[in-house]
């Protein structure tokens, strides 16, 4: 009957809960980065280009980052494709000027959030921002996660007991 349960049940149902704060976590960090970049860049006498497209990297980093805690289970490329449809998105509607969004975007919180001018290059600092946020992720993951033979050598002694 234990084997034919097996599978039914995750085998940790706290890994999406525990995977998703750690996703916050380091959005909060990358957010903590990022408006630090754009408040402090210029003054600490930071290039232009690090401080514009550092802070679209960033914002990127953190989109995927967001989108993993809203959706713990999916892969990690699974995630990326959203964060990319996401970038490509919101890059492309600052080609959309209406009123309300306009002055949506004149405001700090939309300057921040959706930007103000469209650039493609701005979507190759975006693509390189969901690289980090992949490659942040795992980092965190594997540090997470107990190894392979640590985990074979836990079940053996369990079933030993």
């Amino acid at each position: 009957m234990e084997q034919a349960m097996h599978g039914a049940q995750p085998d940790n149902p706290t890994a999406p809960l525990r995977t998703s704060l750690v996703r916050a976590g380091l959005a909060l960090v990358v957010i903590a980065c990022g408006l630090s970049l754009r408040w402090y860049g210029f003054p600490l006498g930071l290039p232009a280009f690090v401080v514009k497209y550092g802070g679209s990297l960033l914002w990127a980093t953190m989109v995927f980052l967001l989108v993993g805690v809203l959706l713990p289970k999916l892969s990690r490329m699974q995630l990326a494709a959203i964060a990319v449809l996401i970038a490509v998105v919101v890059e492309f509607s600052r080609l959309v000027h209406v009123p309300w969004l306009d002055a949506f975007r004149l405001t700090t919180s939309g300057a921040l959030l959706l930007g103000r001018i469209f650039s493609l290059w701005n979507l190759v600092a975006d693509l390189i921002g969901i690289v980090v946020g992949i490659w942040l992720d795992s980092r965190v993951a594997r540090n997470r996660i107990p190894q392979p033979n640590t985990l074979n050598s836990q079940q053996a002694a369990s079933t030993r007991e």
